[in-house]
């Protein structure tokens, strides 16, 4: 380190996420990473876990809080985005080098035979670019190039760069790879630029970060995560160099952070250890499956995945019938099972039949269970229909409270279904993995079988060990033995099968490999086992359409959700989950690693940056579907993991929206504020899911002690097919600093300094935009929805800097209970702050007092129009402005609500809708211009036309101002958008203006 780092130099200089972020840019990222899925860096540890920041947010949220904010933002962005991996020739590493063809046909050269060597029997043209399918021969063939062998090196990187430079972002995302796959090749030529900004002399990110922390906090910075959940943020912490606090309640998130840190984030030797103890568990459980015989049959086939079903007895017949809602088991094989009545015993033989027609596949998809109720027909001409809750025998006593049933209560000792119970389990498919000779060569191949007498044997055996074992497994801590506390989530499993312990969720087989795998383990298997056992019971989907079919996790939804079939995998299908390869990023050495597990508001180290992600309005209740696999560490854990308390405790658990959870959120950030230096930051991630949210956090900060400085929106978004409809994840990042002094002030008095304030951000962010702009790429830098939060920001950092308003202590009001249905004071201060925040976001090409003249819906149609001829389509940008502009019910408005290609309704799908009361667009101008707009591309008279514009909207003549500004701001915006309307927009404007004249 060199005499340049002076300590505390940057003490009070505000940080870079204070004033900048590239948020847009940062968002693709994010989606980027995202669209990883399994392959995401910590995934592996733990992929039941959600609720998972990305790394390259989290990246961006401690460098730009340890970066600071010069009087050159656009150099501060530079030097941010090297940092980051987002400047043009980090791509060049990201893309994997820019082949010649593709340069040759986009950069301006004045000979290309300078730098390629052309592979073509004619000479070209030596000015480029070139489009090679001009000079296509008659064979078929293009010309083709490659790097002349003498080219220099500068020359080859000046024209990649070139290159890359015309390329938009979102499109080179498309083709790159994420930064942190190319970590050690991707910033080799960063450090010479940012030491030269920074004053540094580092050459690495640990050399950075610790001489920013050194000329910021004195020391290398501690980054802190007390709500740590599956360890992103401490591990992106780590890696970066800087000093880590992590802290969490729930015993499964301290797992997954220690996992991160210390398996992730291990050296090549701690690697190699867990490879080899994992090895050495699986090879002992293997050991004593091979020996019990059960899962090989008489010819040495391996069984793959057994296939199990609920079966219950027809009230009305007396049959037994296995319940299944689909009985197709493979789209891969072609296989389904055929139902075959056996009168003898009233019950069905399960016949499986591979490779039948698409005509017999489509109908397997029709099982016994159809609409909630039992169907089934043992002969032709009768069919019996039963509801399952009248099996289970679900009735409401005199004392009220939760429905009941007649479903037997499993105890402690049980593992299986018995004769007498309502519900039963039956085996009812096996896929077998065996090898066959192909061409003389070895080849593994897979069937589905019915399930023979020897199968059933096989079963026996399995539950004829367990029960031998299973007392003893108990006592030991190796499979579960504690009790399902009941909740939201967990009810469902004693009303719907009568499970009360955690081990009912697994079947006999599924039992004696785990509890097998579990006491031979140590602390770096139980990752693999808990994967294994989020894949692997009871509750574990059978999902036939996914290649030969597999087995889906129990918490990809979430929930903890009952099922009549499951597939359960055979030991040597469980090797993908028991047998991980973790990716590795190695931590160095010397840091300060602290972990903890404890209420975030238990906090006692102070620590400089706190970044974290709060369970707000959170969806998931963790503190009940993680005792699933509390309960198979909780009597017998490893010694790493000893001092954690074993138990979800849910009292203790920071959820939900409501006034205790107001005040446990403040609770927690009181004591982050207590625990951090004056010149600390934080960094506060939410979900943007309510309209009142923006009232609740100013609450919890105000009442923290803290105040905001920054906001921004990141947003991932992704069509999901199970939701049937649009699913947006959007990230708010609040930027919140220690709240000085005792300021006070009036409702009165705010008005001119939050209109100020709103009007300075959203001037300096548009600036920027202008200043960015790539010479080849017409991107802003921000975008609206930058712009809303930067100025909902700006609002809220005039207004929580105040700690008396109106002779208020803001504190005290802030934790003032609420009243459904009544307004705060804090709620109307917001609801101000964000209306002048709107107002500074008037479109071009409307006059503002126009614009303010307004009705909400029309201010979003317009708002939205403008981003949809900037190419924006994403529903969460709608979704934003339609609760901005305070519109009701979007919805209306809308042709598409797909979460990648959002859109309004044109003139001519909106029709003649919208026209009533009800509507939001009823009696304004805009609906009545739209109105004929769609007139004229029916081809009416234009007269006709202006008397209906006329009767449509109130007061026409004081308003054809209005009207003609409106219709050429449509005709300008639909130009690119659909061409026709927009023609009819011009058309209607020159009416209108021409009635004027």
């Amino acid at each position: 380190m060199t005499q340049n780092i002076v300590p505390f130099s940057l003490k009070d200089a505000p940080s870079l996420i204070e004033k900048v972020l590239p948020a847009q840019k940062l968002s693709l990222e994010v989606f980027k990473e995202r669209e990883g899925r399994q392959s995401q860096t910590l995934t592996a540890l733990g992929s039941y876990w959600k609720g998972r920041k990305p790394l390259v947010l989290n990246k961006a949220c401690i460098l730009g809080s340890l970066l600071p904010a010069s009087q050159n933002l656009k150099e501060d962005l530079e030097v941010f985005e090297l940092l980051m991996a987002m400047d043009d020739e980090s791509f060049i590493v990201r893309w994997g080098h820019p082949d010649p063809d593709s340069i040759v046909g986009s950069v301006p050269m004045p000979n290309l035979y300078d730098y390629f060597v052309v592979d073509y029997p004619e000479e070209l043209p030596g000015a480029t670019p070139l489009n090679v399918e001009d000079f296509k021969l008659e064979d078929g063939s293009v010309p083709s190039f490659r790097w002349r062998e003498d080219v220099a090196e500068e020359d080859v990187r000046r024209l990649e760069l070139d290159y890359i430079a015309r390329i938009s972002y979102r499109d080179r995302m498309e083709k790159s790879k994420r930064a942190e796959l190319v970590y050690t090749e991707v910033h080799s030529h960063i450090w010479k630029r940012v030491n030269s900004h920074l004053g540094t002399d580092a050459a690495s990110f640990p050399e950075l970060v610790q001489q920013l922390g050194l000329m910021r906090f004195g020391r290398t910075p501690r980054v802190a995560d007390t709500f740590s959940g599956s360890g992103q943020i401490p591990f992106e912490a780590a890696r970066l160099g800087c000093d880590v606090y992590a802290s969490d309640l729930n015993p499964v998130a301290c797992m997954l952070t220690w996992g991160a840190l210390n398996i992730v984030g291990a050296d090549e030797e701690k690697r190699q250890a867990v490879r080899e103890a994992q090895q050495l568990v699986f090879s002992r459980a293997q050991a004593v499956i091979d020996d019990l015989g059960i899962e090989k049959d008489d010819k040495g086939a391996t069984a793959k995945v057994f296939l199990y079903c609920v079966e219950a007895t027809c009230p009305e017949s007396g049959w037994t019938v296995p319940l299944l809602p689909s009985r197709i088991i493979s789209k891969g094989h072609m296989a389904i099972v055929d139902l075959e009545p056996d009168a003898s015993r009233k019950r069905y033989n399960v016949l499986v039949r591979r490779g039948v027609s698409v005509a017999d596949f489509k109908a397997a998809g029709v099982g016994t269970v159809v609409d909630g109720a039992m169907v089934h027909s043992p002969s032709k001409g009768k069919t019996f229909r039963t509801k399952l809750a009248t099996l289970r025998g679900d009735y409401q006593d005199a004392s009220g409270g939760a429905p009941k049933n007649k479903l037997r209560a499993w105890g402690r000792g049980d593992f299986d279904f018995t004769a007498a119970d309502i519900f039963r389990e039956r085996l009812y498919a096996v896929q077998w993995q065996f090898v066959v000779q192909v061409n003389g060569r070895e080849k593994t191949v897979t069937e589905f079988r019915s399930v023979t007498a020897d199968d059933e044997v096989r079963e026996l055996a399995v539950k004829d060990y367990v029960s031998s074992h299973l007392a003893d497994w108990q006592r030991q801590g190796w499979v579960p033995s504690s009790q399902i506390e009941q909740g939201a989530e967990t009810s469902r499993l004693l009303k719907e099968r009568g499970w009360t312990h955690w081990h009912h969720l697994f079947n006999p087989r599924q039992l004696l490999v785990f509890g097998l795998y579990n006491q031979f383990g140590s602390a770096d298997t139980k990752f693999a086992l808990f994967q294994a056992l989020n894949n692997n019971c009871r509750l574990s989907r059978w999902h036939p359409y996914s290649g030969v079919g597999q087995t889906v996790g129990v918490f990809d939804n979430q929930a903890l959700n009952t099922l009549l079939n499951y597939g359960c995998r055979g030991w040597s299908f469980l090797g993908s989950f028991l047998l991980q390869e973790y990716r590795n990023y190695p931590i160095g050495g010397g840091q300060q690693l602290v972990q903890e597990n404890r209420p975030a508001a238990a906090i006692e180290i102070e620590n400089d940056i706190y970044v974290t992600d709060p369970p707000y309005g959170d969806a998931v209740a963790y503190e009940e579907i993680l005792d699933f696999f509390i309960s198979w560490v909780e009597k017998n854990p490893p010694e790493e993991f000893g001092k954690w308390v074993w138990d979800s405790r849910r009292a203790l658990a920071v959820r939900g929206e409501d006034d205790d959870f107001r005040r446990a959120m403040v609770s927690a950030y009181k004591a982050m504020r207590e625990h951090m230096p004056d010149n600390g930051i934080q960094v506060v991630m939410f979900t943007h899911q309510s309209g009142s949210i923006w009232a609740d956090m100013a609450n919890i900060i105000w009442a923290s002690g803290l105040q905001v400085t920054a906001a921004w929106y990141v947003v991932t978004e992704t069509d999901n097919a199970l939701r049937e409809g649009s699913y947006v994840k959007g990230t708010i990042l609040l930027v919140l600093r220690k709240r000085g002094g005792n300021q006070r002030t009036y409702q009165s008095d705010l008005a001119w300094e939050l209109e100020q304030e709103v009007n300075d951000q959203v001037a300096t962010l548009t600036g920027l935009n202008q200043q960015t702009r790539s010479l080849y790429r017409d991107e802003n830098l921000f975008s609206d929805a930058d712009l809303q939060m930067a100025g909902y920001a700006a609002a809220l950092r005039v207004l929580t800097k105040y700690s008396v308003i109106d002779g208020k202590d803001m504190a005290s009001e802030a934790q003032r209970p609420r009243v459904k249905g009544q307004k705060t004071l804090v709620d109307e201060l917001i609801e101000f702050a964000v209306g002048v925040a709107n107002q500074a976001l008037v479109p071009g090409g409307i006059e503002k007092p126009h614009w303010d003249r307004l009705q909400p819906a029309e201010r979003f149609y317009l708002k939205m129009l403008d981003l949809e001829s900037f190419g924006a389509k994403t529903l969460d940008n709608y979704q934003n402005f339609s609760k901005a502009f305070k519109v009701k019910d979007f919805r209306p408005l809308m042709a598409s609500e797909k979460a990648n290609s959002a859109r309004l309704k044109s003139a001519a799908e909106l029709g003649r809708a919208e026209m009533n009361e009800s509507s939001e667009l009823y009696n304004t101008p805009l609906r009545g211009i739209l109105y004929g707009v769609m007139e004229l591309g029916k081809d009416r008279d234009g007269d006709e036309v202006v008397a209906h514009l006329a009767h449509n909207i109130p007061d026409f003549y004081n308003h054809q101002e209005v009207v003609t500004e409106l219709a050429d701001y449509l005709s300008k915006k639909l130009e690119a958008l659909r061409p026709d309307e927009a023609s009819n927009a011009r058309v209607l404007r020159d009416l209108v203006r021409n009635q004027r004249l």
